[in-house]
């Protein structure tokens, strides 16, 4: 199914409902029914946004759809050179651009510069597309691919986790991921479809997305872990709960554990969900639910208060084993590569296809599931530290870390030994001022060996004043490395 057909069902049903911005579902629909026309007429074959997310990418996202071509948000934080690269690779397109960004785009041999007020318009085709969104990877561990999502994996991730019109006629979901990730494709997928308004920050600070919550009556977000800590930074300190707000989700990247901890003791009145997700799987594969939150938080059994730690159970339309790396099925409790399956699961990119011939892909993501089912991440498989031979996982040592009251962030990450070929290092920010950096590695060091085996301490712990992550909070280990090994030219 073209998910555009989503978009009219709702606006069928529902028309005179708000929508995004000043526009009712009926309006956002006439929007997009015009632009298909416009873009089919132009004869292009794809649509690129190069900008803050705003109120004009669910009209390009549909709009894209309903002419039948690819929409290709990208991110506008890319250098000059990388940016024009990737929208070669695209050509011939449209890209829609910010006033601030039409310069830096314009010039390229096949691509049409448009801001969002000329857009064009016409009568609509009834087109259907084979590519729905081109989504290039953040590149955390190598040069970015453009992954690839087709028409019946957005659909399907939405027809499964999503009622339609389900959501009551108050309800407001507030946007603050950037366009170019998949949450910012699939938040607006389901909430649309559910019939739910949509409100934009278009740049994040955690002050402006306290201040959007409050006075929009914001009653679901979703937001990234380098996000999360921050917004109750300012909630705290001004003694803010945000009344409104029933539904907060997290992902993108690890959540340590205080911080939900903490979210859950200033935010009680809100239902907290961990979902984890990746671009090739049209987002969300697993969920934290908030019974599970509270019902981890509220036992005195191990077991159970672990859960907090983990991405919950997989969906009922996912499967999800862990794999040794000779493709053999993993039990509970043993550590792997996390393998999925389902009809959401594209696992396809523009050079290659990375499934393999049962429909299984890949995520290059580690972890475990326990007895119950619950998913446990524990890194990238890239990250994993191999110290004379034997795997530790950075994870594991950076929740040892976190649960030391001087640590407020951290990134553990392997670098090269003349001995053990790697070791592992640390790079912290402190949650206060310290006054001796020695004697406060030396204690870390100390807490680490007295918590896990002496390999898993690091050879070093570096104090930052921060910590280098992408835009959606993954961290970014291999730069890192790079900084600190350029720097002290070994891990000693």
């Amino acid at each position: 199914m073209n998910p555009s057909v989503l978009l009219e069902m709702v606006a069928d049903a529902a028309g005179d409902r708000p929508a995004v911005g000043d526009l009712s579902y009926a309006d956002l629909q006439a929007r997009v029914e015009a632009v298909a026309g416009g873009l089919a007429a132009l004869g292009v074959e794809h649509l690129a946004f190069v900008d803050e997310y705003s109120a004009t990418v669910p009209i390009l996202f549909y709009a894209a759809q309903r002419a039948g071509i690819p929409f290709v948000p990208l991110n506008f934080r890319l250098a000059d050179d990388a940016l024009r690269e990737s929208l070669a690779r695209i050509a011939p397109a449209v890209v829609v651009v910010g006033t601030t960004q039409r310069e830096r785009c314009a010039g390229i041999e096949g691509v049409t510069v448009l801001g969002a007020d000329d857009l064009p318009t016409g009568d609509a085709p009834g087109t259907e597309g084979a590519i729905s969104v081109l989504l290039f990877t953040s590149g955390t561990s190598g040069t970015p691919k453009a992954a690839v999502l087709r028409p019946h994996h957005l659909s399907s991730y939405v027809l499964s986790t999503v009622e339609f019109l389900g959501a009551g006629e108050d309800e407001t979901q507030l946007v603050a991921v950037p366009p170019y990730h998949i949450a910012g494709i699939s938040t607006v997928l389901t909430s649309l479809y559910a019939g739910r308004r949509i409100v934009v920050l278009s740049s994040f600070t955690a002050e402006g997305w306290v201040e959007r919550a409050r006075t929009e009556s914001v009653t679901h977000a979703m937001v990234v872990p380098t996000m999360l800590g921050r917004i109750l930074d300012v909630l705290e300190d001004r003694g803010e709960s945000l009344p409104s707000l029933r539904h907060l989700s997290y992902g993108g990247g690890r959540m340590p554990a205080p911080v939900v901890e903490r979210a859950l003791r200033l935010l009680p009145h809100v239902d907290l969900v961990n979902a984890y997700g990746l671009t090739e799987t049209s987002s969300t594969i697993a969920v934290l639910s908030p019974q599970d939150h509270r019902d981890a938080v509220g036992s005195t059994d191990p077991v159970v208060r672990a859960r907090l730690g983990s991405v919950g159970r997989p969906l009922p339309t996912v499967e999800i084993e862990i794999r040794d790396d000779g493709g053999r099925v993993l039990p509970p409790g043993e550590p792997g590569e996390i393998m999925v399956r389902g009809e959401q699961v594209a696992g396809e990119y523009l050079s290659h296809t990375a499934t393999d011939a049962d429909g299984w892909f890949p995520t290059r993501d580690r972890g475990y599931l326990d007895a119950d089912g619950y998913l446990f991440l524990d890194g990238r498989a890239d990250d994993v530290i191999v110290r004379g031979g034997e795997n530790l996982s950075p994870g594991e040592i950076e929740d040892v870390l976190l649960a030391h009251p001087a640590v407020a962030e951290v990134i553990v990450f392997g670098v090269p030994d003349s001995e053990w070929g790697e070791v592992p290092l640390a790079a912290i920010v402190p949650s206060s001022p310290v006054a001796d950096e020695a004697a406060l590695e030396a204690e870390l060091r100390t807490f680490v060996r007295a918590r896990l085996r002496s390999v898993k301490t690091p050879a070093r712990i570096h104090v930052r004043d921060a910590l280098p992550h992408t835009d959606t909070g993954k961290p970014l280990r291999r730069l890192l490395r790079q900084e600190i090994t350029a720097v002290s030219g070994s891990a000693r």
